[in-house]
């Protein structure tokens, strides 16, 4: 009879207290051990002093303010020349749980804005030439002179970090409805099969890699994945995971957020309700060819979305006014190119 009281204790006051067990298990397991592993990820750029990465801010302060961060996802292998596979300005809006992703295709013909660190620089090409040609500094510079607004935190993640990460929170979800299959000759051959109730890290891996689609359905697989990670993650058993992903992810994450504004921030969403709400867009346009393969941003696409982006920095906006248009490819059929110019490091 005590042995069935314990568990019905257990059982019930886990289904009851279960936000108030999950800041337990964050207080006691995470701040002192995760602390030291942040403080070594994080890699200030020339934005922090116009108040960004050196700002510490309480869980108070964090309900009140929204803020923007710049995610860069590379695919770096060996020595060769880092890349940004995905580009995604978000808004985080913890007032209201809301977050918005808005992605930029890497092809996105754009003007390259900063000091560049290697010589061959081009004056515009592919935005994710910017990463190879200045790293953090020249994306966050680009980016920022593309969408009219400040990158107030940026966060660069190598995707080869990934399959580890994934295995060691036991597999994501993904909705995956159809055979996956790269089929190219030059591409590195996969399958992924459909309606599996877990992928593990490898599979997850060649999800948001696959590119014989179109790289609207890649950055729209990027999306996905960062939706079904958040919900992975809310769960008590891979909050205490959380040092040791984050030991995992090692030198594969920087990021000019402190330790300190991470933290407060993981406890905001833990403290939440609900999964954070997320709304996504995709920068719209057309491929076009000239020296290589480009994307042609729609202007009257892009100003909208400088638009919305305004709207939900400013603290003010009611849920009307955060309406955007969840649109992917609309009726382009865009795909991936291959090939890559002479001097064009950044293909």
């Amino acid at each position: 009879m005590i042995a069935l009281g314990v568990v019905l204790v257990l059982v019930i006051g886990g289904v009851i207290f279960r936000k108030e067990l999950m800041v337990l298990a964050f207080d006691t397991l995470l701040e002192d051990t995760v602390k030291d592993t942040l403080d070594k990820s994080y890699q200030p750029i020339a934005q922090d002093n116009k108040g960004g990465g050196e700002e510490e801010l309480s869980v108070a302060e964090l309900s009140k303010k929204p803020f923007s961060v710049l995610l860069l996802g590379t695919d770096q292998r060996d020595n060769e020349i880092a890349r940004t596979d995905s580009i995604i300005y978000s808004v985080v809006r913890p007032a209201d749980n809301k977050v918005l992703l808005v992605s930029i295709p890497r092809d996105s013909y754009v003007k390259m804005v900063g000091t560049p660190t290697i010589k061959g620089t081009r004056s515009k090409t592919k935005i994710n030439a910017a990463y190879a040609y200045g790293g953090a500094q020249m994306s966050v510079d680009t980016v920022e002179a593309l969408l009219d607004h400040d990158v107030d935190y940026y966060a660069t993640i190598n995707f080869n970090g990934l399959k580890d990460v994934v295995n060691a929170m036991g597999g994501v979800e993904l909705p995956i409805t159809e055979r996956i299959e790269n089929k190219q000759a030059d591409h590195e051959k996969f399958t992924i099969e459909p309606n599996k109730p877990i992928y593990d890290g490898t599979e997850a891996l060649n999800f948001v890699r696959y590119r014989e689609d179109s790289d609207f359905k890649r950055t729209e697989r990027h999306r996905i994945f960062l939706k079904q990670m958040l919900n992975r993650m809310k769960s008590v058993e891979n909050i205490a995971k959380i040092p040791e992903l984050i030991g995992i992810a090692g030198q594969n994450f920087k990021t000019n957020m402190t330790s300190d504004f991470m933290l407060s921030l993981a406890k905001t969403v833990i403290l939440s309700d609900s999964t954070p709400s997320i709304s996504s867009h995709m920068l719209q346009g057309e491929g076009v060819s000239r020296d290589a393969w480009y994307y042609e941003l729609d202007d009257d696409d892009l100003e909208e979305t400088i638009n919305s982006i305004g709207k939900w920095l400013d603290p003010s906006s009611t849920a009307a006014d955060l309406v955007v248009d969840d649109t992917d490819a609309g009726g382009d059929s865009h795909t991936d190119q291959e090939g890559q110019p002479a001097g064009d490091v950044g293909q």
